[in-house]
């Protein structure tokens, strides 16, 4: 049984793609280059769920800062099943967002990579089981 939780697990992390990152909270985010990234559609998210997931691409998987700024690149609304791409390049940023309602980018339309998993991920606390 273990065995086959193990090569189960093995078979879903080799069928992501080489530049894919799994976010805390099991959103899936893929590279595309030194400033975009899309945040893959899952079946069940909040708006705040890609913020979380951007964030937390930002700091674990790519290293940067926590006030590293990012803003959504593609247009509002998005199309069903499509997910969320972003950019670090504030000349990339679309005029109207996500974040905007949020109030944490109200100044510039951007919101910190921190503030992103400060905010709006979810802390799971794991207990042992005995």
């Amino acid at each position: 049984m273990k065995a086959r939780l193990i090569a189960t697990i093995l078979l879903f992390l080799l069928s992501l793609p080489a530049n894919a990152f799994s976010a805390r909270n099991g959103m899936t985010v893929l590279g595309r280059d030194g400033t975009d990234f899309t945040v893959a559609f899952d079946s069940v998210p909040r708006e705040t769920d890609y913020l979380c997931a951007a964030g937390d691409f930002l700091i674990a998987a790519l290293g940067l800062p926590s006030k590293t700024r990012f803003y959504r690149a593609s247009p509002p609304p998005r199309k069903q099943g499509q997910g969320i791409s972003f950019t670090t390049d504030p000349a990339r940023k679309v005029k109207m967002g996500l974040f905007t309602s949020f109030g944490n980018g109200a100044q510039d339309g951007g919101i910190s990579a921190g503030a992103a998993t400060g905010s709006y991920c979810e802390f799971l606390m794991w207990l042992p089981f005995e």
